[in-house]
């Protein structure tokens, strides 16, 4: 009953997580007017954002051993919510970019070490079921947004209500500390620490193209979480509450996508519903390519859809792929990785489309699509020799 209950909280944690992460290209479209900035200075926070949690995903090792999981779950979160609650007193670009610091910081930590937890104690279903949560909150926020920009509100109050979200998520987190507090962690035994990042990049067959791989997968997902409402905006005529929804349904597509493939994993293995998600992106991808507006809605869904069950698979294959000993360290470099494409793609991309157009947007995500096809086929090659 407590390992049940523990996995709930868990669940709990990654609906925060992915509250805010789908907020800034939802609302972004009626931001940048009334902040008076470019609108490619989107990539900008979101890039701070993505180098915060960069920054505490390579140190997530060291913070988890020294805090322990339940307190930097907990102060994660908190850090998220007064971010959050920031952005909606803040109309002056400078203090978004500042608050983005804490935001980025309150994602990292959580994220290699509850992904880990997860890798080493749960089955397939339940990894894809927690990033399942991840879509949830990813999901809700966009529609928060979009109620109230459709009601004429400013984008501050979208941003006042995630924040008192994320509030209640920190009280249900301090309320359960007790039976995290209990719980040992299950790498505490097996885990050899040190671990030397640069060691395991030189030393570990398959490391490099896995984190290659990270990053063009979170290039693919967070360019078109950010950018996709302007695309539907400037490319499609769309207007900014409808390309909000739009953006909505591509993060519902995750989240329906991954308890899909919860129940795929009985069916098939991690690997290929890598390669199954891939596929339907490629579709997706052609739909949207096609110059009809009813196909807007299942393009932005497919997206979603083979978006779902690609990176909790790859999580998942982690202690397969390398061993369970280096797993926690080398999750937390796959999340930094993957938080570097966070980081860059998204603001190069913005400042790509100012000279060639958000149509671009489509051909710039089936190049990563493409390299990160060829990345999952060597990294299984690697793996399947070392086995």
């Amino acid at each position: 009953m407590k390992k049940r209950i523990l996995l709930l909280i868990i669940y709990l944690a990654f609906i925060s997580l992915g509250l805010p992460d789908s907020l800034l290209g939802s609302a972004w479209p009626a931001m940048f007017d009334d902040l008076g900035v470019p609108i490619d200075y989107a990539g900008i926070i979101s890039m701070i954002v993505a180098a915060g949690t960069v920054v505490s995903s390579l140190f997530s090792g060291k913070v988890i051993d020294k805090f322990g999981v339940p307190a930097v779950t907990t102060f994660s979160v908190f850090l998220t919510a007064a971010a959050l609650m920031g952005f909606s007193f803040s109309h002056q670009f400078i203090y978004l970019c500042l608050l983005a610091i804490p935001l980025g910081l309150g994602a990292g930590s959580v994220d290699a070490a509850l992904n880990n937890y997860v890798a080493l104690n749960y089955k397939a279903k339940h990894m894809n079921w927690l990033h399942s949560f991840w879509g949830v909150g990813a999901a809700i926020g966009p529609m928060i947004m979009a109620g109230y920009l459709a009601q004429g509100e400013s984008w501050s109050r979208g941003y006042n209500t995630i924040a008192w979200i994320q509030i209640s998520l920190v009280l249900i987190l301090l309320a359960s500390f007790p039976l995290w507090v209990k719980k040992k962690n299950p790498y505490d035994d097996i885990e050899e620490k040190p671990h030397n990042h640069l060691s395991l990049l030189k030393n570990t067959p398959g490391l490099k193209p896995a984190l290659i791989l990270f990053f063009c997968y979170c290039t693919i997902e967070a360019s078109f979480g950010l950018w996709g409402a302007s695309y539907l905006v400037f490319v499609r005529g769309f207007e900014a509450e409808q390309a909000a929804r739009f953006v909505s349904l591509y993060y519902l597509g995750i989240t329906i996508g991954r308890f899909l493939s919860g129940f795929l994993t009985h069916f098939f293995s991690n690997r290929q519903l890598v390669y199954l998600g891939q596929a339907v992106i490629a579709l997706g991808l052609v739909i949207l390519f096609l110059p009809y507006d009813f196909l807007v809605l299942p393009g932005f869904l497919l997206i979603g859809l083979g978006c779902a069950p690609i990176f909790p698979s790859l999580l998942h294959e982690t202690p397969v792929n390398f061993g369970q000993k280096k797993s926690q360290a080398i999750m937390g470099m796959q999340m930094a990785s993957a938080y570097v494409g966070i980081t860059l793609m998204p603001f190069i991309f913005g400042k790509i489309a100012t000279i060639s157009g958000y149509s671009f947007l489509l051909g710039f995500l089936g190049i990563f699509l493409v390299l990160m096809a060829g990345l999952t086929k060597a990294v299984n090659q690697i793996t399947a020799k070392k086995s």
